[in-house]
């Protein structure tokens, strides 16, 4: 009797447990479909872009407000596309003392960023030069390429704020543009930019400019630059 009843409590438990566990369900769960994954990426994409993206730079609304009619009326475009416009900035600063002390390279692209407000890169040698002891690979200097806010900021800082601190400052030479309406011009101390804190240079370098603009010829890339108030030498 004892093991009878020993068997039927054993019985009752099983049957608990397996009340207690929950029937299996009939339907396979709705998964999002992609339509909605897609339209939620792009809602998260633009929420993090109109939090990163700030007011549009003064220069961008000067080109687009004024700078957009002058050329129009002054070289009779018929299209928008001809109008021309900025492309890029490229920032060029060379450090040859980097082939003795790796520290003045360091140096400068620290010096650079802080200009740029962007991380340059590294320039190499392209080709070994016995007299220079210069080999292939060895870093020479350091660039960085601005575009978009960035390009027309900088731009801004630099025609309003660093230039006119150039001592006996007469104006940008009108000879560096390139025949393709490009400008090219040279800056002997990266002193000129506030940014730069002078107790903390270890040595005064100057970098190049080059303004790369969709101008077909020098006239119209001069007229450009002219208009954004390029501080320009009269010809």
């Amino acid at each position: 009797m004892a093991k009878k009843d020993a068997k039927g409590k054993k019985a009752a438990a099983d049957k608990g447990k397996t009340a207690k566990r929950p029937a299996a369900k009939g339907k396979a769960e709705k998964r999002p479909s992609a339509k909605a994954s897609a339209s939620k990426g792009k809602a998260r994409s633009v929420a993090v872009g109109s939090e990163e993206s700030g007011p549009p730079p003064r220069l961008r609304l000067q080109y687009e407000n004024e700078v957009i009619g002058q050329l129009k009326k002054r070289f009779d475009y018929r299209n928008k596309h001809q109008i021309p416009k900025l492309r890029k900035v490229v920032l060029n600063m060379g450090v040859g003392e980097a082939l003795g002390n790796i520290r003045f390279l360091e140096a400068a692209a620290e010096d650079l960023s802080i200009i740029a407000g962007q991380k340059p890169s590294i320039r190499r040698a392209k080709k070994s030069i016995a007299n220079f002891k210069l080999r292939t690979g060895n870093p020479i200097g350091v660039a960085v390429t601005l575009r978009g806010a960035r390009m027309y900021e900088f731009l801004d800082r630099m025609i309003s704020v660093a230039i006119p601190r150039v001592r006996d400052f007469r104006g940008l030479s009108p000879k560096g543009l390139d025949g393709r309406g490009n400008y090219n011009f040279g800056i002997k101390e990266q002193i000129i930019f506030p940014e730069i804190r002078y107790d903390k240079v270890e040595k005064i370098r100057g970098l190049n400019v080059s303004i790369v603009t969709t101008a077909e010829t020098d006239e119209e890339g001069y007229e450009l630059l002219k208009a954004m108030r390029m501080p320009f030498r009269e010809r």
